[in-house]
């Protein structure tokens, strides 16, 4: 009796015992086969097996390239480890993207300077431009002026002993004449007469000797006794003068006269054409100064 008593717990102990060799058996297989899996995973991928560890679900991913990557394991405690290339790969990704995006500032800043370079040279292009049209138009208002005033015949001219002067010089004067209207249109119309199919240099030049005369004191002193002295201009013995309506040509020429513009000198005080000229006494008695045209003029 004593002896079946003892040897009932026999089997069930065996059992237990059976059983518990069975369950570590059964672990220690489990362990290996999931270690062998981690370490073939991580050798494949090259990456170390320093891990850390985080709390999460273990998940597989592929990277850029396409490959299979192991990035987290979870052990029987539920604690899931991260490897050190999923740290290193998102490390060299975020410097790869970080030196994007320095590359792309520092071609915006060089575009940008750029830029502003191109604008600044437009804008002194434009600058130089514009200078340079308000001197032409400033220079054309002169221009207009000057000829304004030039094709205005003066009300007095001022000469001295040996010259006419221009209006600007009345202060060198030492004696005046004034203008009338009659003595302006004499004036126009002797040059018309004298010298209507020469150059317009050769009717201010014709202007000149008449005004020569005025301030010479070998003539005499008014325009309209200079024309009308006898025997010195033909156009005013065969009344040709008293026909002829000056040109515009001819008032020009005449208003530039009187406003100084000379084509011979002050002491210019006879002119002919040899070709048309009864008499040629001038021709041989005076020193020649110019030929304009037809006309040739003497001292």
């Amino acid at each position: 009796m004593n002896t079946n008593r003892e040897t009932r717990w026999v089997a069930p102990l065996m059992y237990v015992l059976l059983v518990f060799i069975l369950g570590a058996s059964l672990i220690t297989k489990a362990v290996e086969v999931y270690g062998e899996s981690t370490t073939q995973g991580s050798t494949e991928s090259g990456t170390p097996m320093n891990q850390i560890a985080v709390n999460h679900n273990s998940r597989m991913y592929s990277d850029r390239d396409g490959v299979a990557m192991l990035t987290s394991v979870t052990d029987f405690t539920g604690v899931t480890t991260v490897t050190t290339a999923q740290l290193t790969q998102e490390s060299g990704r975020s410097s790869s993207e970080d030196h994007v995006l320095l590359k792309t500032a520092a071609l915006s800043a060089e575009t940008n300077a750029q830029n502003e370079k191109e604008a600044e040279r437009k804008a002194l292009e434009a600058k130089k431009e514009a200078q340079r049209k308000l001197r032409e138009q400033q220079k054309a208002i002169a221009l207009a002026k000057e000829k304004e005033k030039q094709t205005t015949p003066p009300k007095t001219l001022y000469f001295t002993k040996t010259e006419l002067l221009t209006q600007e010089e009345k202060d060198k004067a030492t004696w005046n004449y004034n203008v009338s209207d009659k003595e302006l249109l004499m004036l126009q119309k002797i040059v018309m007469a004298e010298a209507e199919g020469e150059p317009y240099e050769g009717k201010v030049a014709v202007a000149n000797v008449v005004l020569n005369r005025l301030r010479s004191a070998n003539y005499p002193d008014t325009i309209k006794g200079v024309i009308y002295q006898k025997y010195q201009f033909s156009p005013v013995a065969n009344g040709r003068m008293d026909r002829v309506t000056p040109n515009e040509d001819t008032i020009r020429a005449v208003n530039e006269a009187l406003n100084g513009r000379k084509e011979v000198p002050d002491e210019t005080l006879y002119f002919l054409s040899i070709t048309l000229a009864d008499d040629l006494t001038v021709h041989h008695s005076q020193i020649k100064v110019k030929r304009i045209g037809n006309h040739t003029f003497y001292k």
